[in-house]
């Protein structure tokens, strides 16, 4: 039977929680920055368009 890479799986583990705290810090400073713009942009939208997509992915709230 072979031996679990305890060392990889840390490593993988360490390079998701950064990840996952760079994708806060980015969507952070997007709220930061978009907070005045965003109620305007979405008056704009049509009744019948699709809300798209922010950087991260999501839809917005």
């Amino acid at each position: 039977m072979a031996k679990p890479n305890y060392s990889f799986e840390k490593r993988q583990r360490e390079l998701a929680k950064k990840k996952k705290k760079e994708e806060k810090v980015k969507e952070k400073a997007g709220r930061k920055t978009g907070a005045d713009g965003e109620s305007d942009s979405v008056a704009d939208e049509g009744e019948g368009s699709a809300p798209a997509a922010d950087a991260a992915g999501q839809a917005p709230i």
